[in-house]
């Protein structure tokens, strides 16, 4: 077996497991999000590394548009302003970054949303707890055993591997299927 058949089998068999243990708490989450929109309020989402980057993209697909012509959604991708990043980071250390952005634009009953493929991302954990402070509902998109943050979130979805990058194509694959459910359920009749 080659490489990159070896890699695609090790992503298959993830994706099969994964497949046939998440599909419920996945669909929870969308409701939530989507109940959450018609409410009229938003979706903060954070992570750290290509968590951040999955971040960016969750929130991209909300504001513009995954596949539907639709309004759009309000989301904010807490990991995007440099300025803001690094002036918290330097005033109040790393670990508040996602904290003092939760203080100045989360409003109860708005979605915070941790991505941690370790589920130890102390800036995320304490993110949540601060959003949960708020009245928000606290999701959690993480990995291996959910760490420290499993008992933060009010929902979560836990892919259970031990490899980073298998973790990270899952949580992209399940970030498209939540925007798929989401655009669905709240836009479907507009097609």
């Amino acid at each position: 077996m080659n490489l990159f058949d070896e890699s695609m089998t090790k992503h298959l068999e993830v994706v099969e497991v994964v497949s046939r243990q998440l599909g419920p708490e996945v669909a929870k989450v969308a409701q939530a999000i989507t109940e959450a929109y018609r409410r009229g309020n938003k979706v903060l989402i954070m992570g750290n590394g290509g968590s951040a980057a999955d971040a960016q993209h969750f929130a991209a697909e909300l504001v513009g548009r995954f596949l539907l012509e639709r309004k759009a959604l309000p989301a904010i991708a807490l990991t995007t302003d440099s300025s803001i990043l690094t002036a918290i980071g330097n005033d109040y250390g790393f670990e508040n970054i996602f904290v003092r952005q939760i203080e100045a634009l989360a409003n109860p009953d708005d979605i915070v949303f941790g991505i941690s493929t370790s589920g130890h991302s102390v800036n995320v954990f304490k993110g949540l707890t601060s959003a949960q402070k708020i009245g928000c509902r606290t999701i959690g998109l993480l990995g291996r055993d959910g760490g420290s943050m499993l008992k933060t979130c009010d929902q979560s979805i836990v892919v259970q591997v031990n490899e980073t990058p298998r973790i990270q194509e899952v949580h992209l694959l399940i970030i498209h299927i939540l925007c798929d459910m989401i655009e669905k359920e709240l836009f479907a009749s507009n097609e």
